[in-house]
């Protein structure tokens, strides 16, 4: 064969073995969205009104990227922007995230012929022993030949490949783009669950700032309400008995303080970690009820858009694609394996005739390689592979399921969260005007003026929970925005200028 037949022959070789290519293994197919008419086992109302709010449930409206906004509570848009620039679990997200990518792309180069290139300069003396050795043994005895050191220049050009004829590779690049994928969903699951996070923590910290100063008033309530005891006693007005009962009151009051302010303290203490932030460090603005809107409409999205929303169905219908280009991988391990391989180069005793056509040199090899005994290893992994497969889809199955819970608990719970802000809000009301009418009273001295004080008790205890009814309405609106996945796919958050990751 002439030396320019090198490429003809290469191209003879590949030529078949290409077309004949074909991927073993199960194709991935995503599984079908649960067919379901709503997503509650009631049909829901189209709106609940509590607390002078009416809230309204708005089918198949769209989910904003930026959801949290719609509290207009500027302190909240500030500490949410904080922390996805500086929170430390989205960076290692994103880093996996790139690790997986380019995971994927170094994969890929397996499609493509590998080509390596040498240069070596190799200075020989050939002794007499090895002229013997070659058949020169009488002209290397007498000393009739003599060869003196030498320089031979090599420059060679190296190329291999593995033509993917069962796929293997294929389903390895298949696998590793469903990985990457998955870790894409797993990053988007990481800033929702953080921004959501946030949101509850700031409701929390109002809500828990509002009982703060309701306790702190009844407690101040009951200090005079023992004063007052006291001097009665002293007088002989009243028994020691109403005074160490009002001595446990207060106590029973004041023993409600700390583990209040400690939840505060903790709450202050996990907005710093989700901005990054050190406690010491962190001098975010205070958050109140009245700093936060409950918004007006949220949306209830239609069963068949859950699937696609939620990042972590996403995430487990990545897992479920790669286990099943696995059973391809290790069903193409079992299978022969070619290998192409080709050298061409140059060998001279010169630099300047290196390159010359009297010195070329070129050789094609083809191999064919079948595992003939693994020891069961390969069928083995195979099998393990296919069970992988079964794991995966009970798995997808199991998260779909706990999904559609999920969003089925957050929209119920605002329906009961408006009749208990609404009960709050009537017994706020009521001991408001019971407090009005006992102070009218004891100005008129129909009443003594401990009478006066337990009303505002009454009172407090009211604002107390609606406190806490109107911070639970707050939080689980912002859990239903969660669990309908946060409209992610509308954030340009992942960037290559941001983040250096590939949109």
């Amino acid at each position: 064969m002439k030396p320019t037949g090198f490429l003809p022959a290469l191209l003879a070789v590949l030529g078949p073995v290409l077309l004949a290519a074909c991927a073993v293994g199960p194709d991935y197919h995503p599984p079908a969205p649960p067919s379901l008419a709503s997503l509650t086992p009631s049909p829901l109302p189209t709106s609940s009104s509590a607390g002078g709010m009416t809230q309204n449930f708005v089918s198949a409206q769209d989910i904003s990227g930026d959801w949290w906004t719609l509290f207009h509570s500027p302190e909240l848009n500030n500490l949410i922007d904080a922390a996805l620039a500086s929170n430390p679990t989205l960076t290692a997200a994103q880093n996996t995230l790139l690790e997986a990518e380019e995971n994927l792309r170094a994969e890929q180069g397996a499609f493509a012929p590998s080509v390596s290139g040498s240069f070596q300069g190799e200075r020989e003396r050939i002794s007499a022993a090895e002229l013997a050795s070659a058949g020169q043994t009488g002209a290397a005895s007498s000393g009739n030949i003599s060869i003196p050191p030498f320089t031979l220049y090599n420059a060679t050009l190296s190329l291999s490949y593995a033509p993917d004829v069962f796929g293997g590779v294929r389903r390895q690049v298949e696998s590793l783009a469903a990985q990457s994928d998955y870790q894409r969903y797993e990053l988007e699951a990481s800033y929702l669950a953080l921004t959501a996070n946030i949101v509850t923590a700031a409701v929390t910290e109002a809500s828990l700032n509002a009982q703060i100063a309701a306790t702190r008033q009844i407690i101040a309530i009951e200090q005079r309400q023992l004063t007052i005891l006291n001097t009665q006693f002293n007088l002989g007005g009243v028994p020691m008995a109403n005074v160490l009962s009002e001595q446990a009151t207060l106590a029973s009051a004041q023993a409600t303080l700390p583990p209040l302010e400690s939840s505060l303290a903790q709450e202050r203490n996990q907005l710093a970690d989700y901005t990054g932030a050190l406690p010491p460090d962190f001098n975010a603005a205070d958050f109140t009820l009245a700093s936060l809107t409950l918004p007006q409409d949220v949306p209830v999205s239609l069963p068949s858009a859950i699937i696609a929303q939620r990042p972590d169905i996403a995430a487990a219908a990545a897992q479920l694609h790669e286990a099943t280009a696995n059973v391809g991988v290790a069903t193409a391990n079992m299978l022969p394996e070619i290998t192409l391989s080709a050298d061409v180069g140059h060998d001279a005793l010169t630099t300047a005739t290196l390159f010359t056509p009297q010195t070329l040199a070129w050789d094609l090899i083809g191999q064919i390689t079948q595992p003939i005994f693994e020891g069961g290893a390969l069928s083995a992994k195979r099998q393990a592979s296919i069970d992988a497969l079964r794991a995966a889809a009970a798995q997808y199955q199991s998260t779909v399921l706990g999904a559609f819970q999920n969003v089925a608990d957050a929209l119920q719970v605002l329906q009961f969260d408006a009749a208990t802000l609404n009960a709050a809000d009537a017994a706020t009301a009521a001991a408001a005007k019971s407090l009005a009418v006992t102070q009218d009273q004891v100005s008129l001295g129909g009443q003594p003026f401990t009478a006066e004080l337990t009303a505002q008790t009454t009172y407090q205890n009211a604002v107390i929970n609606q406190a806490k009814a109107r911070a639970a309405r707050l939080a689980d609106t912002a859990a239903l925005f969660q669990a309908l996945g946060g409209g992610w796919w509308h954030r340009q958050d992942v960037t290559r200028q941001c983040c250096g990751l590939i949109p």
